[in-house]
């Protein structure tokens, strides 16, 4: 078999809070460009996170990467960390607004680096029924 390239992507998935609002934005201005999203008390989501890994096919195992350890990885990385947790309350998001996209580069910085076999992607973050974000940064390698 040659040097196949493919893609796995997975699932994972955590509930967690959050407020839109930007520090160097009034209050008015705030309620403006997030509306009900802007509530003081926050809200939440159930969201879905896809991590695609793409990498050679590797001949004795029809795999492009080690399923066990990057679901470790992320498991670690992520979903521990904001499963049932407040976004606006994790140290990453003092000066960054919660918003997917945000959360989405925030997961592909958090996890770029610590794929063992094959090379992250593209993150895909699915925050509600309309709200799909995608990022896809640098490779680390």
């Amino acid at each position: 078999m040659m040097n196949v390239q493919a893609y796995v992507t997975r699932q994972y998935r955590f509930c967690a809070a959050h407020r839109l609002h930007a520090k160097e934005l009034s209050d008015d201005v705030n309620r403006k460009v997030f509306g009900k999203c802007n509530n003081p008390n926050g809200h939440g989501h159930n969201y879905t996170v896809l991590v695609t890994v793409r990498g050679t096919i590797n001949p004795q195992t029809g795999d492009v990467t080690d399923r066990e350890r990057l679901d470790h990885l992320v498991a670690t990385k992520i979903v521990e960390r904001f499963d049932h947790r407040h976004l606006n309350h994790d140290s990453a998001f003092q000066d960054v607004v919660t918003t997917g996209e945000n959360l989405a580069k925030f997961i592909w910085d958090e996890l770029v680096g610590g794929i063992a076999i094959g090379q992250l992607e593209k993150i895909g973050l699915i925050e509600t029924r309309d709200n799909y974000f995608e990022y896809q940064g640098e490779p680390c390698r």
